[in-house]
């Protein structure tokens, strides 16, 4: 029996390895990607050291790894990904994800990490969509990188305002005391993963948490950083 060739997500041409979801020719264009700080993750001239924005106001996370900029075509990979259920594509960008991580170890010596913490949604808005988009990134991501992934860690507290739809400003009220963390995680090195970074109060909010609660080091890692 002849099996069907997966197609790309994006070209839609015949993949060799069809898990992988997209293809080499396709990949390659992610790693295009403007310079940008490693640290805050915005439009920098160094990749290799902290903006002037992060030497002034440092954010409470060390390094931030993001696949690109949410532009076209990822942007709409994560949209089909995050709203239409297309939950098949966890493994496609998750893979994207990695190859980021990994170029950003060879490149400016990102250290390891021993868990990973995804992005919690509140439990009602979790029943809505029926799945939460970073837990199905950390499953896979700690499958490859043989890393702990706790998907009870975190937990947020109350229902909060969508946060697309605030200000900056109103994001960080927004979040104040919203999760609650249910993990010893003293001396651990921690990748908070989740699919967007905006203005970055979420995972500014969390870092803080972990880095209180005792973590070694926090990272970020995302699939798009907004500009």
């Amino acid at each position: 029996m002849l099996s069907v060739p997966g197609l790309c997500w994006l070209c839609r041409m015949p993949l060799r390895m069809s898990r992988w979801g997209i293809c080499s020719v396709c990949t390659r264009a992610f790693e295009r990607r403007p310079p940008c700080c490693p640290q805050c993750g915005l439009s920098a001239t160094r990749v290799d050291i902290p903006c002037g924005r992060c030497l002034q106001k440092p954010p409470p996370w060390g390094d931030l790894v993001a696949v690109d900029n949410y532009v076209q075509p990822l942007s709409s990979l994560i949209h089909q990904f995050k709203f239409s259920r297309q939950t098949q594509l966890a493994g496609p960008l998750a893979r994207l994800l990695i190859l980021a991580v990994l170029q950003a170890r060879r490149s400016r010596g990102l250290p390891a990490v021993d868990l990973l913490i995804s992005v919690p949604l509140h439990h009602r808005r979790h029943w809505r969509r029926g799945y939460n988009q970073s837990d199905l990134l950390c499953r896979t991501l700690s499958r490859w990188l043989r890393c702990d992934w706790q998907p009870d860690a975190l937990k947020r507290t109350h229902a909060t305002a969508v946060q697309h739809r605030l200000s900056a400003r109103l994001r960080k009220r927004n979040l104040k005391n919203a999760f609650r963390l249910d993990l010893a995680v003293k001396g651990r090195h921690i990748a908070i993963v989740d699919d967007v970074v905006t203005t970055g109060s979420t995972v500014a909010e969390l870092s803080r948490l972990l880095l209180q609660s005792g973590a070694a080091t926090v990272q970020v890692w995302c699939l798009c950083r907004t500009l």
